[in-house]
Formats: C-alpha cells, sequence, structure tokens
C-alpha cells in the first residue's frame, strides 16, 4: 500500500461534472489499495472574481482579510469533492489549511510554509479516510488565514507529501506533462517523459505554468517524486526527478517564456560601496522579488543599475525605487512594461559550450535586440521586446528542441 498525494488545478474542478471526473480517479488510487491525500485549488477563475470583488471593495484591502476573502474559494471545492466521494460509499473528509495546520509565516498574500502539523491526517489515514485538504492556504501563530500566493496550491502539495513521507505527489492539470515549450506557440513542442528538479526549476522561474517553482524547490529538497499529469486522459505525464546520465543527452530540455516583466533602471546614481544594498532592500523588505541585475561599469562616479520585477509588483517597486534614488543622489528612475523574458533551459549545457552564442546568433538573425542577459549552470535568458516574444520562443525552440531533418 502506498500514500498517494493528489493535486488537481482549478481546471479539473471547473464544475460539478468535472469534480465527479476526480472523484473516480481518487475511487481508482483507492481501490488499487493506496490511501489517498488530495490537495485542491478553486474552481477555475474564482480566485480572481474573489480578488476583484476585494478590489471593488477597497482599492487597497486590508492583507488580513483580503486573505480570509481568497481563501474561500478552495473551502467550496473541498467540500463538494468530499460530499460526491461520499455519496458514491467512500469515506471522505474535507480540511481546511488551519484545520490539518499548514503553519506559516505572516506574510500575507504569499506566506511561507512553516511546518505542517500531519498528526490528524495520520489518524484519518489509519481508518481509511480519503483526506481532502484545501490548497493555496495555512494559518499563521496568531491564527489569521493566509494564502501562499498564485498557484500555492502546487507548494501545499509538495508541502503535504513531504510531511506525511508520501511516496508520491501527483500533480493533476490540464496538460498531460511538461513540454520542450508552449504548444500554443510551436505545434512540434514535444512533452518530456522526464525532466530534473533544477530544469523544472528554472522553466517555472523562467515563465513555464505547469508547476509553482516554490513547489519545485521543496520536492527537491525532501527529494518528493512528482508527476505532472493530465486530469482529462490517462496519457503522456512528466516525472520531475533526480539527474541522471541518461538525461544528459540532451543540452537543452525546453524554451521558457515570460510575459509577467517589468524594467527598472536607476539612473546615474553615485557609484560608492553600499549603493546596491540600500536600493534592493527596501525592495526586500515589501516582499517584491528583483529578477534579473545589470550594473554598468562606472567611468565618471557614477553608475546606472536596472533590474526586472514582475509586472504586477511594477507600481510598488518603482514607488520604492524613487523614494530610495532620490535620497542616494540618483538622477532619475526609468520604468518599462513592453519586456519579456525568453530561457533556454538544460542539464546539458554544464558539459556543452558555444550554446549561448548560439542563442544570442538565433535572435540576431530575427533582428531580435537583447536587452539583458542572465546565465546560470543550466540556463540562459534574455530580456527583449514584448512584443517579440512568440517569434523568439519559436526560432530558440527550432534552433534547439528540433532534431535536424535527415
Amino acid at each position: 500500500m502506498a500514500l498517494i498525494v493528489q493535486k488537481y488545478g482549478g481546471t479539473s474542478v471547473a464544475d460539478l461534472e468535472r469534480i465527479e471526473n476526480v472523484a473516480r480517479r481518487i475511487i481508482k488510487a483507492k481501490e488499487d489499495g493506496h490511501n489517498v491525500v488530495v490537495i485542491l485549488s478553486a474552481m477555475a477563475g474564482e480566485t480572481d472574481r474573489l480578488i476583484n470583488m476585494a478590489q471593488q471593495a477597497a482599492a487597497s484591502p486590508d492583507p488580513r482579510e483580503f486573505d480570509s476573502l481568497i481563501s474561500t474559494g478552495e473551502q467550496v471545492t473541498v467540500t463538494l469533492l468530499a460530499i460526491v466521494l461520499n455519496r458514491m460509499g467512500y469515506k471522505a473528509k474535507s480540511f481546511l489549511g488551519f484545520q490539518v495546520k499548514v503553519h506559516t509565516d505572516d506574510a500575507f498574500t504569499k506566506a511561507r510554509i512553516v511546518d505542517v502539523d500531519s498528526a490528524a491526517m495520520m489518524e484519518e489515514l489509519e481508518h481509511g479516510t480519503i483526506i481532502i485538504v484545501a490548497g493555496f492556504q495555512g494559518i499563521n501563530d496568531r491564527g489569521d488565514i493566509t494564502t501562499l500566493g498564485r498557484g500555492g496550491s502546487d507548494t501545499s502539495a509538495v508541502a503535504l507529501a513531504a510531511a506525511l513521507n508520501a511516496d508520491e505527489c501527483d500533480i493533476y492539470t490540464d496538460v498531460d506533462g511538461v513540454y520542450t515549450t508552449d504548444p500554443r506557440i510551436c505545434h512540434n513542442a514535444r512533452r518530456l517523459d522526464k525532466v530534473t528538479y533544477d530544469e523544472m526549476l528554472e522553466m517555472a522561474r523562467a515563465g513555464a505554468k505547469v508547476l509553482q517553482p516554490r513547489s519545485v524547490e521543496l520536492a527537491k529538497k525532501y527529494n518528493v517524486p512528482l508527476y505532472v499529469k493530465s486530469s482529462f486522459t490517462d496519457a503522456g505525464g512528466t516525472f520531475v526527478t533526480m539527474e541522471n546520465i541518461g538525461m544528459e543527452k540532451e543540452v537543452v530540455s525546453g524554451v521558457s517564456y515570460d510575459k509577467d516583466q517589468a524594467k527598472v533602471t536607476i539612473v546615474r546614481v553615485p557609484d560608492s560601496t553600499g549603493i546596491a544594498a540600500q536600493l534592493f532592500s527596501p525592495l526586500a523588505e515589501h516582499g517584491i522579488l528583483v529578477d534579473m541585475i545589470i550594473q554598468n561599469i562606472s567611468t565618471d562616479g557614477y553608475t546606472d543599475l536596472t533590474f526586472t520585477v514582475s509586472r504586477k509588483d511594477i507600481r510598488e517597486a518603482a514607488k520604492i525605487v524613487e523614494e530610495t534614488g532620490k535620497k542616494l543622489g540618483a538622477e532619475k528612475v526609468r520604468v518599462d512594461e513592453d519586456v519579456a523574458k525568453v530561457s533556454i533551459i538544460g542539464v546539458g549545457m554544464v558539459s556543452h559550450s558555444g550554446v549561448a552564442a548560439k542563442m544570442f546568433a538565433t535572435l540576431a538573425q530575427e533582428g531580435i535586440n537583447i536587452m539583458m542577459i542572465s546565465t546560470s549552470e543550466i540556463k540562459v535568458s534574455c530580456v527583449i521586446r514584448a512584443k517579440y516574444t512568440e517569434l523568439a520562443v519559436s526560432v530558440l525552440h527550432e534552433a534547439f528542441c528540433v532534431p535536424p531533418k535527415s
């Protein structure tokens, strides 16, 4: 008997018919002799609806009340699934985040999980109960409901799988696995049978929407086996695992893109010790994640510093940087939201030279100017004009992921 954690996204539980489809999948696993813990998202579009209501009620809703509101979507899906399973003759029980004690920090809207108390779940599993847990949410030390950020149900699933020492964690979504790139852009995109934790993490950070980056970080840290599957078909699937020799044959495993990007430039800030720390510390204090950073070489005692953030954070980030820049004597701050990031990712890049040069040449051949570059051992990312995103993805996928015709 294995302990299996299954997570279903919003499209998988979008209505009662799909919830019943999910119930049948759970029953199959149960009849195969496994214990099952299920994590659910809210119905597709429900969280956005709740966010819009909160923003109509107030331009800047109180963070505590905001989290309390937007966490309610998952309560609907977990209770409906429990009702359906019980009707079908299978003992099921729904839990909200605070009921299974998913302890988080105090960062409302983007809380991080501190620990999970698995005692209540283990007791129910011993009685053969199918456990259904609301994803995306937890509770802080003061008893306030917190949410984990968009895509947080993936993180909930991996955290529970780690706490329960589950044998596997199946992430069900509306696609049948991880592809070399977005099939909507490239018709010849291929599904990957396997991908490493590191590759999946880089893909997620670079814009791939299949898994939330924090969930992959947790899976790697606790060695949780992840399977990305479709809730609408039994075919396909991608196994996210540790690196192995066979996977090194692929120099580049995939091409990702991210349009949720904005660029900030601090122009002519005095070049002195500690300037970077003074600029980026306030952003960190406000929970704003900075992605790519470039600093120009100082020639006259002044330097320009450019970085990227999520587009949804750009207003707050620009305000913080303008205030900090004035204190530091910067000339001005420029904001550019007309940008996107394209990336190539692959563990094989570690042992192959010329990959970055080939990427730059491929983009140059299409007249696509590169504004920023960031690299790691297994990733090269470029910031370009947003209008060239699809073209860049297409030509890079052709250059790196499509086998040459014989």
